[in-house]
Order: C-alpha cells, then sequence, then structure tokens
C-alpha cells in the first residue's frame, strides 16, 4: 500500500511539472467536450421548454367535437370515467349559446355579442389563467371582450337574451359580475364562461321555455333527461390526447386536437437526438484516439524511468497505475473546465434569447445530473484509453534499462 500511494504521488508529481503537455492534455479534452455541453445543453433546453409549453398550456389538451351531435347525460357520466379525461362538460346549441353584453361608463356605453362558453369545477383553462365563476351569474371574460365591453374584474355588466315567440319580440335581461378576465393567450375570442345553468337557461329561453333559475317567462319544459349538441372535452396530458381522439373517432365523432403541433415536438426530439448522438460518436471516438496516443507517447518517453522504477522494487501491479493515475487528472481537470466553459456559454445564451422565454425557460439549460454522467463517461473513457498504456507499462522489462544504461 505505501509503495501504491508513492507511485501514484509520483505520477501527480510528473504531471505537473510537465505543464506545458498537461495543459495541452486539459485543454483538448475542454475542446471536446464543451461543444457537447452546450449541444447537449440547447438540445435540452429547447426540447424541455417547448414540452413544458406543451404539458402547461390546457389548449394542447382539449379534444373538441367538429359539427352537432346528440349527446345524453349518460354518455357524459360514461366518458367522464374514462382514465385520461380530466374534464368534460356539456354545451348546448352554438346558435343558442350567445348573448348581447352591455357595459355603461360615464357618458360611453359599450355592447358587444358573445358566445357563451360552459365551464365548471376542473376546467383546466380558468383553473391556469383565472378562476371558475362562483356563481350563476358570474362570468369570466376573454381578453378581447372586456377591451372592447371596457371592463375589468369585479364589475357588473348587463346581458340580454332576445327571442321571438309568435312574431313577437322578447327579451330577458340578467346583471352579470365578471368574475376574472382571460388573457388573450388563453381564448382569442370574444367569449364569457359561465355556469351550465345559465347556458342551458338561454338555450330553453330561446326555446320558449321557462328558467325557475333566473325568473324568465316562458312554457313548462317536458320532463326528461336533455340532450346536448356539444362538448368540452381535456385530457389528463398530452400523451392521452391521441388515445382519446382515437377512441372517440371510432364512436363515429370527428375530433380536432393538436396532436400535429405534438408529434411535431416529439419528433424535433428524436431528430435532435439522432444528431447529438451522431456528433458526440464521432467526438468520443476522436477524444479516445487522441487521449490514447498521447498517454502511450508519454509513457515510450519515459519507459527508462519506469523500469527504473521496477528496479528499486516497485511491483508490476503498482506501475500500471502511473499512466491511469494521469489520465484521471486529465478527466476531472479537462471537465471542470468544460463545464465552466458551458456554463459560461449558457449564460451568455439564455441572456440572448430572455426576451422570448417565459419565467422559468431557458434555451440552454443541464441538470446536475447530466454533468455527473457526462463526468462518469469522460472518466470511464479516460481509464479505458490508458489502458494500452498500462499494459507497456507492465511488460518494461528491467534488464533493458540496465543494457541501455
Amino acid at each position: 500500500m505505501h509503495r501504491l500511494k508513492t507511485i501514484l504521488r509520483l505520477a501527480l508529481k510528473d504531471y505537473s511539472y510537465e505543464r506545458l503537455l498537461t495543459i495541452c492534455a486539459v485543454m483538448g479534452l475542454a475542446a471536446i467536450l464543451a461543444p457537447l455541453l452546450v449541444l447537449f445543453g440547447v438540445k435540452s433546453g429547447i426540447i424541455n421548454t417547448m414540452v413544458d409549453r406543451l404539458v402547461n398550456d390546457p389548449r394542447n389538451l382539449e379534444i373538441s367535437p367538429i359539427g352537432s351531435g346528440r349527446y345524453s347525460p349518460k354518455w357524459f357520466s360514461a366518458k367522464d370515467e374514462l382514465p385520461g379525461v380530466a374534464f368534460i362538460i356539456p354545451q348546448t346549441r352554438s346558435i343558442a349559446a350567445n348573448m348581447i353584453l352591455y357595459h355603461k361608463k360615464g357618458d360611453w356605453s359599450h355592447t358587444l355579442a358573445v358566445d357563451l362558453i360552459p365551464t365548471g369545477e376542473g376546467d383546466p383553462l380558468l383553473e391556469k389563467w383565472a378562476k371558475i365563476p362562483a356563481d350563476n351569474t358570474a362570468v369570466v371574460l376573454s381578453a378581447s371582450a372586456a377591451r372592447k365591453l371596457n371592463v375589468s374584474a369585479g364589475q357588473t355588466i348587463i346581458g340580454r337574451i332576445g327571442r321571438s315567440v309568435r312574431g313577437k319580440k322578447e327579451q330577458v335581461k340578467i346583471d352579470l359580475k365578471v368574475a376574472a378576465i382571460l388573457p388573450i393567450e388563453a381564448f382569442s375570442r370574444d367569449a364569457a364562461f359561465v355556469r351550465l345553468i345559465l347556458l342551458e337557461a338561454t338555450e330553453d329561453y330561446r326555446d320558449g321555455f321557462a328558467s325557475r333559475v333566473f325568473g324568465w317567462p316562458g312554457k313548462a319544459r317536458q320532463k326528461g333527461p336533455r340532450e346536448y349538441s356539444s362538448f368540452r372535452l381535456y385530457a389528463r396530458s398530452i400523451n392521452e390526447v391521441a388515445e382519446l381522439s382515437d377512441l372517440l373517432t371510432r364512436q363515429g365523432l370527428e375530433i380536432y386536437t393538436r396532436a400535429e403541433e405534438i408529434e411535431v415536438v416529439r419528433s424535433l426530439d428524436r431528430s435532435f437526438n439522432l444528431i447529438f448522438r451522431l456528433i458526440a460518436f464521432v467526438a468520443v471516438c476522436g477524444y479516445f484516439a487522441s487521449m490514447a496516443s498521447s498517454v502511450l507517447a508519454n509513457v515510450n518517453r519515459k519507459s527508462r524511468h519506469l523500469g527504473i522504477t521496477r528496479l528499486i522494487g516497485f511491483s508490476t501491479k503498482n506501475i500500471v497505475w502511473f499512466p491511469i493515475v494521469q489520465a484521471i487528472a486529465t478527466s476531472i481537470l479537462g471537465t471542470g473546465l468544460a463545464t465552466g466553459l458551458y456554463l459560461i456559454s449558457a449564460l451568455i445564451i439564455n441572456r440572448l434569447f430572455a426576451q422570448y422565454l417565459s419565467k422559468g425557460e431557458y434555451v440552454c439549460r443541464l441538470s446536475i445530473d447530466h454533468l455527473i454522467i457526462a463526468f462518469m463517461l469522460t472518466l470511464f473513457l479516460s481509464i479505458l484509453a490508458s489502458g494500452y498504456a498500462a499494459f507497456r507499462v507492465a511488460k518494461i522489462e528491467p534488464s533493458k534499462v540496465i543494457r541501455d544504461v
């Protein structure tokens, strides 16, 4: 053990003594490893950012039916029990799902026709960007609707619903409180998100029926389950969008999803992985050949000194550690320098693209785990590259050193 420690110390002394060769070896490793870290960091940062945007944007989880249908409460109950469904709610006929909103502020009045969209507890769109209306007379407006009405959250507006009964025009009004306003990126059309009860009452009133909840006049609606013409459905994750879409398609429904956008990101991920692997393979082969030839040349230059070391009593088992220790030192220093260069590059890249990123997003980023894996792989390759040199050291004969003296 004492002799092994002595060999390790001699190897490190020799390594530090030949500073120029050491610096060249360390910089050679850093020159190969740093671009790979930056490349993988960009790949990881861009793809992870795109995936996070896909996952965190509820619009990518939406599954929308094309056209109208006839859906019973039993149909909705069955779909709600599917493991991939995060949220589903009935939607009335589009021709009846609208309302005229009126808001007066000072001497100015604003009137706007908006689409009514049903919502409720668990709605991913409102949970991310706003809040669920607390009662039947609360609404959440889209950004464009709020801007055109010149209204903000907490204010009260008036909703008007009209119908024609036997050629006679009728109209009811309802006071609505603006609970929240969705940002423009959440919903671009003029719309008001309301409780399903208000949407059902609006459809009933236009069909000539009364509403007990809101006190609107009309004839009594026939008893029996209501049928809906459409629905809003959200999957639990982007991985379940395609599965739910296929399920509904097999049931004869025409479905629209953002599956194409999701597949684009997955395709980019696969392409980036292939490109990175090809570049990494070429770089690793070049580094392996460079490291092996460098260590071997160093051993050949020092064969006489190593032979003398054998003569003074050091065993072959101890001597073979000489090139391995130096290769390990190069791995540690080279990886440290490459990591430093990567961190500087990542900082510059992320600052250059900061204006295009949201909070917590990066163009170039590697985790600690990635850096540890990179170091372990580099260490393994360095030890492997020094293996033949260690074999050559073991073959040095002390008798040959004596003849050369």
